[in-house]
C-alpha cells in the first residue's frame, strides 16, 4: 500500500515558500465554526462483496440520492432546514443547509445490477456484490500421479 506523506527537504537553505506550504495553513479552517460536510467513509471487501459505510447523522432517508455515473457510485445529499418563530414580539428566523457529494470509483468486478443501499441510525450502507467470475474460488489440491 501507498502512503501519501508530507515531503521533509534536508536542504541546509531556507526554500522561498518553504512556511507558506511546509504546514498546515491548508487543512485548517478558513473561519472559526467552518467544518466539511463530507461524511467520513468505511469501506470494506469481503470475498463475495464490497461495503461503504457513511456517517450521516441528522439526515433521512429522502435527502440521499445514490446513483452511478461513469463507472463511477456517486452519493450525495442535500438538507434545507428553515424555523420561523415569533412570539412575545421576539421574531427569529433560522435556516440552515446541508449538502455533500462523494464518488468511489467502481472496480470492474461490482455486478452494478445488485446494488443496495440502506439508512439506519445515522448510517448509510451500500452493498456492491461481486460479480460471479470475481470471486475467490475455493483452494483446490490436485494430486500428483
Amino acid at each position: 500500500m501507498n502512503l501519501l506523506a508530507k515531503r521533509g527537504d534536508n536542504l541546509n537553505f531556507p526554500s522561498l515558500f518553504g512556511g507558506f506550504f511546509d504546514d498546515d495553513t491548508w487543512s485548517k479552517p478558513l473561519w472559526n465554526g467552518w467544518k466539511s460536510n463530507v461524511p467520513a467513509a468505511n469501506v470494506l471487501e469481503t470475498d463475495d462483496e464490497y461495503r461503504i459505510e457513511l456517517a450521516a447523522p441528522g439526515m433521512e432517508k429522502k435527502d440521499f440520492h445514490v446513483n452511478i455515473e461513469n463507472g463511477a457510485l456517486c452519493i450525495s445529499s442535500e438538507k434545507e432546514l428553515e424555523i420561523n418563530d415569533e412570539q412575545d414580539g421576539y421574531t427569529r428566523k433560522e435556516f440552515s443547509y446541508n449538502a455533500f457529494s462523494r464518488s468511489f470509483l467502481l472496480p470492474d468486478s461490482v455486478n452494478d445490477d445488485k446494488i443496495k443501499a440502506t439508512y439506519k441510525d445515522g448510517v448509510l450502507a451500500l452493498t456492491l456484490p461481486k460479480r460471479e467470475e470475481a470471486k475467490k474460488l475455493p483452494k483446490k489440491e490436485i494430486k500428483i500421479a
